[in-house]
């Protein structure tokens, strides 16, 4: 339940203003078509931190507990301070292929999350707890609990978010998350 719970937490705050939240504003401002968008949405990002969920098992499995907890703790610190810089959505992100919402939101999601904060992170938690369906749900659920939001109530919605003060608070629960690994580490 830890590993479900840290997931979707961090997950879900780590994305607030992140380039894929950004594009969900594109697909729907342009598609207008919310529940294909969700669909994309949970598809690929169901994809995407199945893969690097995958990476991350196999990664914890071949490392020794206590580097692994070391190497967890150094990717999350350096998630926090990843995290204080906001990102923006390049032009021409979102897909302008004719095969619909559902299609656009499922590849450009899909390629916009490759090497993205919330897919290394992914890969770590996979790695630190070790239970792929607990992490890779957590993961989605925390994606969709950030997205969702925004494809249904749209820009004005996120305008009205105090993004830096979002963006400081994700920082530091990926800090208090690496500290935590860093002490399980030193206690071994």
């Amino acid at each position: 339940m830890e590993a479900f719970l840290v997931s979707l937490t961090t997950i879900a705050v780590a994305e607030i203003g992140d380039r894929t939240q950004l594009l969900s504003l594109v697909l729907v401002a342009r598609y207008r078509k919310p529940l294909p968008i969700i669909g994309g949405i949970l598809c690929a990002t169901l994809a995407n931190h199945g893969a690097a969920g995958f990476i991350g098992l196999w990664f914890g499995s071949v490392v020794k507990p206590k580097m692994l907890e070391i190497l967890v703790a150094v990717s999350m610190i350096a998630m926090a301070l990843w995290t204080l810089k906001p990102d923006k959505l390049d032009e021409g992100a979102a897909s302008s292929s004719a095969a619909g919402a559902f299609y656009a939101t499922l590849t450009s999601f899909f390629i916009a999350e490759i090497g993205d904060k919330t897919q290394i992170a992914t890969m770590a938690l996979a790695a630190a707890y070790a239970n792929l369906a607990a992490v890779v749900f957590g993961t989605t659920l925390g994606m969709l609990a950030a997205n969702v939001p925004v494809v249904f109530l749209g820009k004005a919605f996120a305008d009205r978010l105090p993004m830096k003060a979002i963006h400081y608070a994700a920082s530091a629960l990926f800090l208090i998350l690496g500290v935590v690994f860093l002490f399980r580490a030193l206690g071994r």
